[in-house]
């Protein structure tokens, strides 16, 4: 590796906690350890959503999309799941905002606390604390595979292990004394720096094109942004099917940004409704803006890569293409910049994990079954034991793997399946069903936990007499399991003759 970008790489992980420190060194509160006493401006906010659901996958795997395994291309059509974003967050900001606004709430989980009791609360916040450690912690793994593999390239030679430990370590530093004001301010800095690295590559990516390259990517359908082939079957396992993205990606975002405390603690710190509504939307649109950049990248990639398929390219995944540019191609100091951007991806979305983690552990579990309300010094120093708790589970969760073929990740990459249905669906019961009591909600969330696990596990779609069996596509998983908990909760509410007494109607409050 180039001294320079060495350089590069060390400053960023060295300024990266030292910022977070800096910035949050004068928590006094629990409330301000955990939502920033709802004061952070919008748009830093709206930044920080966007670099906590990008990891490093994301960076390095989203040009890749271009190419389709058959030896097609799928063309710009990823865009379509993005669309499904901002109309899914513009529901989540009118629907589900106001009522987490109305209270002094600092999880997405005290309403189901506050509608059904302390049971459901500690039952979705498991669920929750669950989801995210399997799913944080194999991304967390995850995004060690590519590091490792630009790092052996530059003759440093580690293993998985030793990379998930230091990006722990460092990470935690900031989240563990800052809080979520520290995470927000480095979330927005990280963003900006594989933000900016990617404009950077896809500008010296620019400069080695060959002459007419746009056109012929327009011929081969490489620009193609929407597929409107509506066969039934296309539609199931297809996430690059028009209904299939934009609506089944509309509900998975109401589920991920309405009901996952790791989102929905981010938009809680914001200073009012609208300021709220500004940074959830706002972020739908920047993801689509990301996306966007880097499928063009993939487009270029292409051009550069002689106009060939995967199969022509001889290479294992189409995550290695961008890897490969990346190690072998890019300029002393721009190849730096992008590794450091790659390293701030795994980062942003390992501190918003931990910091939204110890919030529902604290405020969803310990408050709510001691039925104590300990001093506010006491709820900040038990913030900052589970931040140290989680960071430990983190390291040994990811620290566990040493195969990137491991079957377990591929089920841990697919956690959310089994849960955000549930999740969803258990707001959407306390809303719409109004004699739906605790116990129906606690059931119908186990039993379409327990339904989607099969879904996703073992229901296998063959698309043709001998072809080999597919899957259901990820955008419907969701809107699957919120079904399944209305159907069951519902019917279950029928035992009872009248609306439950937390199911009074709601009036609207100026502030929403």
């Amino acid at each position: 590796m180039h001294p320079v970008d060495l350089a590069i790489i060390v400053v960023y992980l060295a300024a990266m906690p030292a910022v977070g420190v800096l910035v949050g060194r004068r928590q006094r509160s629990a409330a301000d350890y955990f939502i920033g006493e709802r004061s952070l401006p919008w748009w830093a906010v709206c930044f920080s959503i966007v670099a906590t659901e990008t990891s490093t996958l994301t960076v390095i795997s989203t040009p890749g999309l271009i190419w389709a395994a058959s030896g097609s291309y799928n063309g710009l059509t990823y865009l379509q799941l993005p669309f499904g974003y901002i109309i899914g967050r513009t529901l989540v900001s009118f629907v589900l905002l106001p009522r987490y606004f109305k209270g002094r709430q600092s999880t997405a989980y005290q309403y189901l606390g506050e509608r059904f009791g302390s049971v459901m609360q500690g039952v979705s916040s498991i669920a929750f604390i669950v989801t995210r450690l399997l799913a944080e912690g194999v991304r967390l793994f995850a995004g060690a595979i590519p590091i490792q593999v630009i790092l052996t390239h530059y003759g440093l030679h580690t293993q998985y292990w030793q990379i998930v430990v230091v990006l722990t370590a460092l990470t935690v530093i900031y989240a563990l004394v800052g809080g979520i004001k520290a995470v927000v301010w480095v979330d927005v800095i990280q963003l900006t720096v594989y933000v900016g690295a990617a404009v950077v590559a896809a500008i010296v990516l620019a400069t080695k094109l060959p002459s007419g390259w746009a056109s012929r990517a327009s011929d081969a359908g490489i620009f193609r942004v929407f597929d409107f082939n509506f066969d039934g079957l296309h539609l199931l396992t297809s996430q690059y099917a028009f209904l299939t993205a934009v609506v089944g990606g509309a509900i998975f975002t109401m589920a991920s940004h309405g009901t996952d405390q790791l989102i929905v603690q981010r938009f809680l710190a914001c200073r009012s409704i609208a300021d709220g509504r500004k940074a959830l939307i706002g972020s739908g649109i920047a993801v689509t803006i990301q996306f966007a950049l880097f499928l063009l990248i993939g487009a270029m990639l292409w051009a550069h890569n002689g106009f060939r398929n995967l199969k022509e390219l001889g290479v294992k995944s189409s995550d290695d293409i961008f890897t490969n540019f990346i190690t072998s191609e890019l300029p002393v100091g721009v190849a730096g910049l992008l590794i450091a951007a790659i390293l701030a991806s795994t980062m942003g979305a390992l501190a918003s994990a931990l910091n939204a983690l110890s919030n529902s552990t604290v405020a969803d579990l310990y408050e709510r079954f001691t039925k104590r309300k300990p001093e506010d010094s006491k709820l900040l120093r038990h913030g900052r034991i589970w931040t140290l708790v989680w960071a430990v589970v983190f390291a040994v969760f990811g620290s566990l793997f040493s195969s990137r073929n491991n079957p377990v990740i591929e089920q841990g990459l697919s956690i959310t399946g089994y849960t955000y249905g549930a999740m969803l669906g258990a707001f959407f019961l306390g809303l719409m069903i109004k004699r739906a009591r605790q116990l129906d909600a606690v059931i119908a969330f186990v039993v379409t936990v327990a339904v989607m696990a099969v879904v996703v596990l073992a229901v296998k779609i063959p698309p043709a007499p001998g072809a080999k069996p597919v899957v259901l596509a990820f955008p419907w998983y969701t809107l699957l399991g919120v079904l399944i908990t209305l159907l069951v909760g519902g019917l279950l509410s029928l035992r009872h003759r009248s609306p439950a007494p937390s199911a009074k109607p709601e009036v609207s409050s100026p502030a929403a």
